[in-house]
């Protein structure tokens, strides 16, 4: 048998690094962490521990409940998408997202859908000047996002069941954290929300994922006409009623068009 070698301290440690990974690996094994725990945990100032927190809910690694305690957020138990589908697909999107992003003056996202999570593969950031930031690597709740929910209206009620339907015989206070499986009436709402979404053919946010952003998301189809992936475009609150009476639904659609034509044969 091979024996296996020691894993050895860096020579040069990265300590703002090791502070973030240690903080992941003590987010993964406690599950509920305080600010004040973590910073004497680490032997860092609370101010400290405080900024690697917040990146962290920034990426999507931790999100933070009333309480104030962090738990771990999506990107905590994402595993890997199919790479090589994802880097082609981002590849060939590339050029139509830069070009809506000017055209519309905003923010433009390419989400895939991996379970109940929606990935972020890439954006093309908008060079205004009150605009929202980039989201490339983010992983959020799909229900929550515009890409993930016009993604979620194309499945079908029993797949949607098994994913968001909370069995009848779990309690209100025997659901895990970050379980987000609806009640029977909630769900019956949430699924007519993603009927409605697929009927005009796009989806909103407004201020469900990040106070003062909004977002519209429209599906991205394949010849097969099977959606692979959405076009969302982030804009600031104070524009959305703007853009959600103006042309930008049809610009995103627009842009769609020409892009299946250049992933028409993807397959994921």
């Amino acid at each position: 048998m091979q024996k296996k070698r020691t894993i050895e301290k860096p020579t040069y440690m990265l300590e703002s690094v090791d502070n973030a990974l240690r903080l992941l690996q003590m987010l993964r094994d406690v599950g509920g962490l305080r600010l004040k725990d973590a910073a004497e945990e680490l032997g860092i100032a609370p101010s400290t521990a405080h900024r690697l927190l917040a990146m962290l809910v920034y990426r999507g690694f931790a999100v933070q409940d009333e309480k104030r305690m962090y738990h771990p957020g999506s990107a905590m138990g994402a595993g890997p998408a199919r790479r090589g589908w994802t880097r082609e697909f981002t590849d060939l999107c590339r050029p139509h997202m830069e070009a809506l992003a000017i055209l519309c003056g905003e923010t433009v996202n390419l989400v895939i859908r991996v379970g109940t999570q929606a990935r972020f593969l890439s954006s093309a950031e908008s060079t205004g000047m009150l605009r929202v930031g980039d989201r490339q690597g983010q992983v959020l709740d799909a229900e929550l996002t515009a890409g993930g929910r016009i993604l979620l209206a194309e499945l079908p009620r029993e797949t949607l069941e098994q994913l968001y339907l909370r069995p009848a015989n779990l309690a209100d206070d025997e659901r895990e954290w970050g379980d987000r499986r609806l009640s029977p009436d909630d769900f019956e709402r949430f699924r007519r929300e993603l009927s409605a979404a697929r009927a005009v053919g796009f989806a909103v946010n407004v201020q469900q994922t990040e106070e003062g952003v909004a977002a519209f998301g429209v599906a991205i189809r394949n010849r097969a006409r099977t959606a692979v992936g959405a076009l969302t475009v982030a804009v600031p609150i104070t524009r959305f009623r703007q853009h959600s009476q103006g042309p930008l639904v049809s610009q995103i659609k627009n842009a769609i068009r020409e892009l299946e034509v250049d992933i028409a044969d993807l397959e994921p």
